[in-house]
């Protein structure tokens, strides 16, 4: 199993067009061969000395494979996606794993 974990930092105030985009794009998302998890997750106010990041969407993924993994990510749609969005997006860093 591989996980992914994206952290997406946004144009300032943008969170809510970017959501609304994946939202659209999540069906798609769901149907790929390999799919497990895909689920866009946001800041919550827990730690007082952090608080919450307005423009960050951290998007957490779960792949049966990496070769999954890699067909997810020159997908049609994610390449629509990517072009949709891109100028929504200040910096993404996106960190693969696999299970142990």
């Amino acid at each position: 199993m591989v996980y992914v974990v994206a952290t997406i930092e946004l144009a300032p105030g943008q969170r809510d067009a970017f959501l609304a985009l994946q939202k659209d794009l999540l069906p798609l998302v769901r149907a790929e061969a390999g799919w497990i998890e895909y689920v866009s997750t946001v800041d919550v106010a827990f730690d007082p000395k952090r608080p919450p990041r307005p423009d960050v969407v951290v998007v957490q993924e779960k792949w049966e494979s990496l070769p999954h993994l890699k067909a997810h990510s020159v997908a049609p749609h994610m390449k629509a996606f990517r072009e949709k969005a891109g100028h929504l997006m200040h910096n993404v860093k996106v960190e693969v794993f696999e299970a142990v």
